[in-house]
C-alpha cells in the first residue's frame, strides 16, 4: 500500500541510506518497493531523495528510470560510505563490547547493522520488501548487505559464534520471518541503549540483568545450614581465586525461606558484586525462558572481568519438565550443559523444587543442597529479631512453634505491624502480626498459628498417676543419662487419654530440651513423597534444635509393610524405620494401635511402655488431688463406690473435665463425678465393672 502523504525528506545517515538501497535494488526488493504506478512506501522514497517520483505533474511515471535512478544512488552511496563511520556512540559501544567479549570484525559489523536494524524504523520498513526469510536467506542477505563471504556470516551466527555464545545476537532458526523478526538482540531496549548511552556495558544489559538489592540478612541467620556454608564459602573463595570456570550452585527450598537473601549475604561476605537475571522486564511481563537464558549467557560474557556472583533465580521456568511438553533446558541441553561447564562467573541456582528436574542436569552442579524453613530455635532468633518488642516470651514461642513459617513470612508480616503501632497500639499490633502469620499459613497450605500453648501438662501432674508398666520416674532418669551420650528410642502405647503425649512434655521439662510434637496430620500429604519428606524433616529440626521428638498416631507411619497394597505405604515405613536408626536425640512414639506396627519397628525402640486406664487407688486419689485443686469438699464413700465402677478411666477424662470448668462450674464432688461418669459412657464397650483387673 502507497503512502500518498508528502512530509520532508527524513536526513539518513549514510550508512543506513546504503544499507536501505542495496536491500531496495535486490531483485525482491525491487520488485515489491516499485510498481508501474509508482512506489509501495512512498516515506521510503522520500527519505532516499525519490520524492520527485511521487505524483509528478510533468510526467508518468516511469519503473524503469526509477529503477536506473536508484543504482545511481546505490553507486552514489557506496562512494560515499567507503570511509564513513557508524553514528558515534553507536560505534564506541560495539568497539566496547568487542573488547569486552572478543568481538571479531565480522561480529560488530553484523551487530551493528542489527542494532540499527531494530532502532531504525525505515531501515526495517526496507528489510520488509524482502518478504519472508529462511535462516540461510538471512545469511545471504547480510552476506550482500555486509560485503562479507557468505562462509563467514553463517559461522558468525553459528551457535558456537560469539555472538551467540555471549548473548547479544542470536537468529531464530524455527521458520521464516521478516528479517528483523530472524534476528532477535538482547533485550527489547538493546538497541536504543547502544545508540543513546555512552555507559558501562552492564547497563546495555538492564532489563535482563540488574544488580541485587542490598541484603536483609547475614549468614549468621543461617547457622541451621552452617554445614554446607562451611562447604560453600570455601568453594566460592576458591573460584574467584583461581577464576575458575563451570561453578555453578543449586539452591532449593520452599518459597519464603530466605534464598535470595543467602545469596546475597553470600557475596556479601565475598565482597563480591552480586547480578540477578531478572525474571519479568521493565514494564512487569513475564520473560521467557529462553530469552532469560540468553540474558545468562550475556552476563557471563560482561562479567567475566569483574569480582562478582550470578544469581539465577526461579529456575523452574527453565529446568522442570511440563505434563504437556519439554522444559527449555531439554529443548537446548547441548548448549546448557556447555554452559554450566565453562560459565567464567559462579552462579547460584535458585528453584522451590528440583521436581521434575533431569537428573543429568543436577549432576552438572557442584553443589545441591536445601534451604529448609529454619528450626524452632532458628525461627524463635528471627520472630525476636522483627518483633522482640511487640511479643512477650510465651507469644513469641507460639509464633515460633509453627513448623512451616518462613523467614520471609514474618518479615512482612512485621512491616505492618510496626507501620500500624503508632496507631492502635503496640497489643493490637501484637494481635495484627499473629493475625497476618496466621492468615498467610493458612493461605499456604499449613495450619494456624495456635491460639495458646499446643502442649501444656495438666494443672496437676503427676506420674504416679499414670498406670504404666513401667516405673517411668527410673525410665526418666534413664534417659537423661542416655540423652548425653545419645539417643534414646521410647515407644508408648495404650488407650487414648491415658498420658502418652502428656509424659513426652514432662520428660522435656526434666532433660531441659524444648519439646517437638508432629502428629500425622502434620506429616501426611496428598502427593506422594511428600510425606517422607516431612518425616526427614522432622527428625532433621528436632536434632538441629536439640529437642525431645515426639510423633503421636505413630502407626499412620509404621503399620506392617506386610499389609501394603501399594508402594508409597512401604515407602513411609521405609522412611520411618531410617530416622529413627539414624537420630542422635531422644524420640518417643505414640499410638493407640500397638499390634498392627511392622515387626522391624519394635526392634527399633530402646523401650516399649504400656500406659493403661487408670487403677483404682489412682483413680481415687487424682479425684482427691482435683476437688482439693477447685476448692470442692472432699468426696466420701458414694463418690468412691461409684468411681470404682469406671474400668475405663483416664487421666484424660479428668483433664476433659477441667476444661468445662471453665463454662460449667463444678460446685461439688459428686458433679465431678457425674462428669467423669458422662466421659466413660461415651467410651466404646462397657465402661463399668464391679471392680479393677
Amino acid at each position: 500500500m502507497a503512502y500518498r502523504h508528502p512530509r520532508p525528506p527524513q536526513q539518513l545517515a549514510p550508512q543506513i541510506a546504503l544499507w536501505m538501497l542495496r536491500l531496495l535494488t535486490s531483485p525482491t526488493g525491487l520488485r515489491n518497493f516499485v510498481n508501474k504506478h509508482g512506489f509501495v512506501r512512498d516515506d521510503i522514497a522520500y527519505a532516499l531523495g525519490l520524492n520527485h517520483w511521487i505524483d509528478p505533474e510533468d510526467r508518468s511515471f516511469d519503473p524503469q528510470a526509477v529503477r536506473a535512478e536508484m543504482y545511481k544512488l546505490l553507486e552514489q552511496a557506496q562512494r560515499t560510505c567507503a570511509k564513513a563511520q557508524l553514528p558515534g556512540l553507536l560505534q564506541a559501544n560495539v568497539q566496547r563490547l568487542a573488547a569486552l567479549v572478543g568481538l571479531d570484525a565480522v561480529d560488530q559489523r553484523i551487530l551493528a547493522f542489527a542494532v540499527c536494524l531494530h532502532n531504525d524504523p525505515l531501515l526495517d520498513d526496507a528489510a520488509d520488501t524482502l518478504d519472508s526469510l529462511s535462516t540461510t536467506q538471512v545469511v545471504q542477505t547480510l552476506a550482500m548487505l555486509l560485503e562479507l563471504p557468505d562462509a563467514q556470516v553463517r559461522q558468525a551466527l553459528g551457535s558456537q559464534g560469539l555472538l551467540a555464545r555471549s548473548g547479544l545476537l542470536a537468529v531464530d532458526r524455527s521458520g521464516s520471518s521478516r528479517l528483523k523478526g530472524k534476528i532477535e538482540l538482547l533485550s527489547h531496549t538493546f538497541a536504543d541503549l547502544m545508540v543513546a548511552s555512552d555507559a558501562d556495558p552492564i547497563h546495555l544489559l538492564r532489563g535482563k540483568i540488574q544488580p541485587a538489592a542490598p541484603g536483609q540478612l547475614r549468614l549468621a541467620d543461617y547457622g541451621h545450614i552452617q554445614p554446607t556454608l562451611d562447604i560453600v564459602r570455601p568453594w566460592l573463595r576458591h573460584a574467584q581465586g583461581t577464576q575458575r570456570r563451570g561453578v555453578n550452585l543449586y539452591l532449593h527450598g520452599a518459597p519464603g525461606t530466605g534464598k535470595t537473601e543467602l545469596a546475597r549475604a553470600l557475596a556479601q561476605d565475598m565482597g563480591c558484586e552480586l547480578f540477578e537475571v531478572a525474571s519479568e522486564d521493565e514494564d512487569g511481563d513475564p520473560i521467557s525462558p529462553v530469552s532469560r537464558l540468553r540474558a545468562f549467557r550475556a552476563a557471563q560474557s560482561f562479567l567475566a572481568q569483574r569480582k562478582a556472583l550470578l544469581l539465577f533465580d526461579e529456575v523452574e521456568d527453565v529446568f522442570c519438565d511440563s505434563p504437556l511438553e519439554r522444559s527449555t533446558a531439554q529443548s537446548h541441553k547441548a548448549w546448557l550443559n556447555r554452559m554450566l561447564e565453562d560459565n567464567p562467573v559462579p552462579t547460584l541456582w535458585l528453584s522451590n523444587t528440583v521436581a521434575g528436574m533431569d537428573a543429568a542436569f543436577i549432576r552438572r552442579f557442584d553443589m545441591v543442597f536445601e534451604l529448609p524453613v529454619p528450626p524452632r530455635s532458628q525461627r524463635a532468633r528471627i520472630v525476636q529479631q522483627h518483633c522482640g518488642a511487640l511479643l512477650d516470651a510465651p507469644r513469641l514461642a507460639r509464633v515460633a512453634e509453627a513448623e512451616h513459617l518462613a523467614p520471609a513470612v514474618v518479615a512482612r508480616a512485621s512491616i505492618v505491624a510496626h507501620a500500624i503501632e503508632a496507631e492502635v497500639g503496640r497489643a493490637a499490633s501484637a494481635n495484627a502480626f499473629e493475625h497476618l502469620v496466621s492468615h498467610t499459613l493458612q493461605a499456604q497450605g499449613h495450619r494456624a498459628l495456635p491460639r495458646h500453648d499446643p502442649h501444656p501438662l495438666p494443672g496437676v501432674y503427676d506420674t504416679a498417676f499414670l498406670n504404666a508398666d513401667a516405673d517411668l520416674a527410673q525410665v526418666a532418669q534413664g534417659l537423661v543419662a542416655a540423652s548425653a551420650t545419645g539417643g534414646a528410642r521410647l515407644c508408648l502405647y495404650g488407650p487414648p487419654g491415658t498420658g502418652k503425649t502428656a509424659f513426652g512434655r514432662w520428660l522435656a521439662k526434666q532433660l531441659d530440651r524444648p519439646l517437638m510434637v508432629r502428629r500425622a496430620s502434620d506429616l501426611l500429604s496428598m502427593f506422594v513423597g511428600e510425606a517422607e519428606k516431612n518425616i526427614a524433616r522432622a527428625f532433621r529440626e528436632a536434632e538441629e534444635d536439640g529437642a525431645l521428638l515426639l510423633i503421636d498416631e505413630v502407626d499412620s507411619f509404621l503399620q506392617d509393610r506386610r499389609g501394603a497394597q501399594r508402594s508409597w505405604e512401604v515407602t513411609q515405613v521405609n522412611e520411618m524405620l531410617t530416622q529413627m536408626e539414624g537420630f542422635a536425640g531422644v524420640f518417643i512414639a505414640s499410638t493407640n494401635l500397638m499390634g498392627g506396627l511392622d515387626p522391624a519397628a519394635l526392634r527399633r525402640f530402646d523401650l516399649k511402655v504400656r500406659l493403661d486406664y487408670l487403677r483404682q487407688d489412682q483413680a481415687w486419689a487424682l479425684l482427691l488431688r482435683h476437688c482439693a485443686q477447685l476448692g470442692l469438699p472432699a468426696p466420701g464413700a458414694t463418690e468412691q463406690a461409684r468411681l470404682t465402677r469406671l474400668r475405663q478411666l483416664t487421666p484424660g477424662d479428668f483433664a476433659a473435665v477441667l476444661r468445662q470448668q471453665r463454662f460449667r462450674p463444678l460446685t461439688r464432688a459428686q458433679a465431678l463425678v457425674d462428669a467423669l461418669e458422662a466421659e466413660c459412657a461415651l467410651k466404646p464397650g462397657d465402661s463399668r465393672a464391679i471392680g479393677f483387673v
